[in-house]
């Protein structure tokens, strides 16, 4: 997946840098592309036999950061910091922004200006070698797996941000399929690895149990 989008603050977002091909990182991307193929998102998102459960939770957050970053790409001029205040998923659910290093008591923002943030700090950890090693053989850091889950449970908020901002935008736009469909992707993953609190997920809740039942039917 290969694209740019300029945000409201004329920065630029990419993805995560290219994963090279021949790697075995690479294989597991084309590994889960082949499952996702099926339509079975539970069984695109089981830990393929003898791969390393850290590897494939890194290969997988690389895509869903470029998979949101996309998307939110797509509907990035209705989400203004007069249309969107502060950074919400509904009325009930307000996001203050902190990273901990430059910013370390959350501050109150605006939607635009608190993706902004969110992303460029997303991308800061994806391209530490030291956290997300792109070298075979290279062991991951003791707190990979607390990273990668603050990860997700940020972007989870942008796709929060949409649903209930957006989602008449996603519409005019003819998107609500594909951001259905990479939701659900992404809900299936960290609920299979226990990634995000059931608490973070309430703003989307009932979304996620009507999305799941249709497949649980569907897969009887």
């Amino acid at each position: 997946m290969s694209f740019f989008f300029q945000n409201r603050h004329n920065k630029t977002f990419k993805p995560h840098k290219s994963i090279p091909e021949g790697s075995h990182q690479h294989e597991l991307i084309r590994h889960a592309a082949a499952t996702l193929g099926s339509g079975n998102l539970q069984l695109a998102v089981a830990l393929p036999e003898g791969e390393d459960l850290n590897e494939w939770i890194a290969v997988n957050t690389v895509d869903f950061f470029n998979q949101i970053n996309m998307l939110y790409g797509t509907i990035s001029e209705f989400c203004t910091s007069t249309k969107c205040e502060v950074m919400s998923a509904g009325p009930k659910y307000e996001y203050h922004w902190a990273d901990g290093v430059t910013i370390k008591k959350p501050i109150k923002c605006s939607a635009p200006r608190y993706i902004d943030y969110l992303m460029t700090w997303v991308q800061c950890q994806l391209d530490n070698e030291e956290i997300f090693p792109s070298a075979v053989g290279v062991p991951f850091s003791k707190n990979f797996m607390s990273i990668a889950k603050t990860i997700l449970k940020r972007l989870f908020r942008v796709y929060a941000h949409i649903y209930h901002q957006h989602f008449s935008d996603v519409m005019q736009l003819g998107e609500e399929a594909h951001l259905n469909t990479s939701f659900k992707h992404f809900i299936y993953f960290v609920q299979e690895f226990n990634l995000i609190d059931r608490r973070e997920l309430a703003p989307l809740q009932e979304l996620i149990d009507k999305l799941l039942s249709r497949d649980r039917e569907k897969y009887k």
